[in-house]
């Protein structure tokens, strides 16, 4: 799916076709800063009936929310610079726990990834070109 994004509201109804069409339960996010990942990551959540406040895990490095049926897992690993940071905080735990997984800034962590699907956010000018895979 590739999908020009002319207001944040609209990434609302693109949550739901990405959770539909979905076959992956881990998604990694990548884009520029501001083009909306953590934005998106929030209407994910709200489309699989999560009513947690979803926040951007940038401290955290991995926010936990609990949805009434399973666990998301939301990742910021943009300050991350060595592979075994990612492992000490148990990170294939997370993946591999069959819960959701969200993976902004997950360049470090794609060879540890199995299937997944890869979303592209950038902001060019007041638009946000969108691709799913």
């Amino acid at each position: 799916m590739n999908k020009l994004i002319h207001n944040l509201n609209e990434l609302e109804q693109v949550a739901e076709s990405i959770i539909t069409n979905s076959k992956f339960k881990i998604f990694t996010l990548q884009g520029n800063l501001g083009a909306g990942k953590t934005t998106l990551v929030k209407f994910l959540c709200k489309y699989l009936n999560c009513e947690d406040n979803i926040t951007s895990p940038t401290f955290s490095l991995v926010n936990e929310y609990t949805c009434p049926t399973s666990k998301i897992y939301h990742f910021d690993l943009y300050r991350i610079e060595h592979i075994e940071e990612l492992l000490n905080i148990g990170f294939h735990e997370y993946i591999n726990s069959g819960n959701y997984c969200f993976i902004e800034w997950p360049e470090i962590s794609e060879n540890e990834l199995a299937e997944h699907h890869k979303i592209s956010l950038n902001l060019e000018g007041q638009t946000r070109q969108l691709s799913f895979s």
